[in-house]
């Protein structure tokens, strides 16, 4: 187990939303953005194809990558390849937009970041349904160390859910939304956040489909996941994820909450910054690899973001957000395979990049990767955008790429 690490101090105010709303809200993360989605025919053309030596040349990069220390490296915007009049028109909406942060980072080095409402970099916040990316990560370290396979019934580590109709559902099920577990909206984003015991509560939910035959946003099915980790790894998962996860990339100011019967969130509940959550999505634009340390898998990566984890969702890979071109559902929406044959093509964000990845959360806390360009962004806000003004969505977020990059 690594030394604790001393935490930056975190300032009281604004960044930390009142409790009893995060309870009421929690996880519908990343609606306004997932609806912005659009079938429009003239999207982005696929940038699938890269051949079997991708693997090799994105290690060599890795490599040869500059990686954030204790503290960030920072350059010029001009210099990055960005017009700054862009970019501080951007900044300028994310601002009227309620934002607490704004960050962008290129090739492991910020290229400009804003902080508004009393906040500066070490101001953790609730990033809601953010904290689904990072549990999907720790599935992946602990496949990684042997202790569980994805392709494992979760029954094996729930053992209520063993002589029921959810013994068949797998690991790689939970994460990918298709597991078919009970799933109503004033079920998950009502009733469950409000739970003393969460992970109790979403385990003992019934069975509506056969597991792998619908997909919905299903906040209480993501929250087994608490079980499945801490039955498997034998740790707490907030020690889990400091351990293999926050400590060797230097996410300092992040931590997922538990509940009242000490069960971490596994659907929503993480507190982190602007600044960790670019290092978080750094480390995937990099294919796991950490100023040499493979942290994550690369292979996990290309499985989690690399393309969709099931034919129902083409925006939805393992717990992260996907641009890729196909049927496109959000986060209240749910459907059937057959359903799903039906919807018409359509992207996340059209005209941005097919390949970006995205982790979201509500009220638009955006982390948004764009491996082509070597580019992250990063938004951070309140449950909501002030009454009045528009959102700063997932949209707006990939206009740092597809509009303030003028040095491709």
């Amino acid at each position: 187990m690594p030394p604790a690490r001393p935490r930056r101090h975190r300032p009281s105010g604004p960044v930390r939303p009142d409790r009893r709303l995060v309870a009421a809200l929690a996880g519908l993360g990343l609606l306004a953005a997932a609806c912005s989605g659009s079938s429009d025919d003239d999207a982005t053309a696929d940038t699938d194809g890269a051949d079997d030596g991708a693997t090799s040349e994105t290690t060599a990069a890795a490599e040869a990558a500059t990686y954030p220390g204790d503290e960030w490296a920072r350059t010029d915007p001009a210099e990055a390849g960005f017009d700054p009049d862009v970019l501080e028109g951007l900044a300028a909406e994310a601002e009227a937009a309620g934002s607490n942060c704004f960050l962008v980072t290129r090739g492991g080095e910020v290229v400009a970041e804003w902080y508004w409402n009393d906040t500066d970099a070490s101001s953790a916040q609730e990033v809601f349904s953010t904290t689904k990316s990072v549990t999907s990560t720790l599935v992946g370290l602990a496949q990684a160390e042997g202790a569980l396979d994805i392709d494992d019934p979760a029954s094996e580590y729930i053992p209520e859910w063993q002589g029921t109709e959810s013994e068949d559902v797998t690991v790689r099920n939970l994460i990918s939304n298709d597991s078919g577990r009970s799933w109503s909206f004033d079920q998950d984003y009502g009733t469950l956040p409000g739970q003393a015991d969460r992970t109790a509560y979403a385990v003992g939910l019934g069975q509506d489909e056969p597991p792998g035959t619908s997909w919905a946003y299903n906040n209480a099915a993501i929250q087994t996941l608490e079980a499945v980790l801490r039955t498997s790894t034998g740790e707490e998962v907030a020690d889990y994820a400091e351990e293999n996860l926050f400590a060797p990339v230097g996410m300092a100011d992040t931590e997922m909450t538990t509940d009242a019967a000490g069960h971490a969130g596994t659907f929503f509940g993480m507190q982190s910054t602007c600044e960790d959550l670019a290092r978080f999505g750094y480390l995937f634009l990099r294919d796991g690899a950490w100023d040499g340390e493979q942290v994550v898998p690369a292979d996990w990566v290309d499985e989690a973001v690399g393309g969709p984890s099931q034919e129902m969702n083409a925006a939805y890979g393992f717990l992260w957000w996907l641009n890729r071109r196909g049927p496109v559902l959000n986060p209240v929406q749910a459907t059937t395979a057959d359903e799903a044959g039906s919807l018409p093509d359509g992207q996340l964000v059209p005209g941005a990049p097919e390949d970006m990845f995205f982790a979201l959360g509500l009220g638009d806390q955006i982390t948004a990767v764009d491996p082509g360009s070597e580019t992250v962004v990063v938004r951070l806000g309140g449950p909501s955008a002030p009454a009045g003004a528009d959102a700063f969505d997932t949209a707006d977020a990939t206009r740092v790429v597809t509009e303030a990059l003028v040095e491709p």
